[in-house]
């Protein structure tokens, strides 16, 4: 039926800006809009996420991204997948590729959390992540989450670092499909000699059908 067709699968679309881009504890660029696309069917989902700076066009990036979820039970599920970065405006259109594995479960309560590992072919660096999560409704149409990160890069010779970050987001249900936010995140790491401990501020509009 056409009922079962269209609940086979589903997009999302994210439309957010951010006062600064922040990725694994680094700043990469000042304002930009992030616009994204991920299709799910089952336990299948692929997508693209972009990274527009409004002030410098040299430094968008494109990433591909495709992964695979395996219920292991009733709380916790298993993520496969693989990310494909593209810089189209550096001098050699550099490119990079990382496969992933991670575990997310609801620890109840409101609590998630998520463990993953990422392997950079490319550099041949290693990343680990945890995250921890709680949500909390505050009306009929609203929740508050908060979030926490914590990771560790360990690369081919030097450039070793640690990473965190913190968040709070205020979520409002427009209506069955559409949603918007607005946050603040705190963002650090530990390398000497680059600057850390960034605040940026985040906004947008999610649609899903």
């Amino acid at each position: 039926s056409l009922t079962a067709q269209e609940s086979s699968y589903s997009i999302t679309m994210d439309f957010p800006y951010v006062s600064d881009y922040v990725f694994r504890g680094i700043k990469y660029a000042d304002d930009s809009i992030q616009p994204s696309i991920e299709f799910a069917s089952g336990d299948f989902y692929a997508g693209i996420w972009i990274n527009e700076p409004i002030t410098n066009s040299a430094l968008n990036e494109y990433d591909f991204y495709a992964g695979y979820g395996v219920k292991l039970d009733e709380t916790w599920a298993l993520d496969l997948g693989a990310t494909y970065y593209y810089y189209p405006e550096t001098p050699s259109g550099d490119e990079q590729f990382e496969p992933f594995v991670g575990v997310a479960g609801d620890l109840g309560g409101g609590f998630s959390t998520s463990g993953y590992y990422f392997y950079e072919t490319e550099f041949d660096v290693t990343t680990i992540q945890f995250g921890l999560g709680h949500s909390s409704a505050i009306s009929d149409t609203a929740t508050f989450d908060l979030g926490a990160e914590y990771g560790i890069v360990s690369a081919d010779g030097p450039g070793d670092y640690n990473y965190w970050s913190l968040s709070g987001t205020v979520n409002y249900a427009i209506n069955d499909s559409a949603g918007a936010y607005i946050g603040l995140v705190y963002a650090d790491h530990d390398i000497s000699g680059l600057e850390g401990a960034f605040f940026y501020f985040k906004t947008g509009i999610s649609i899903g059908f």
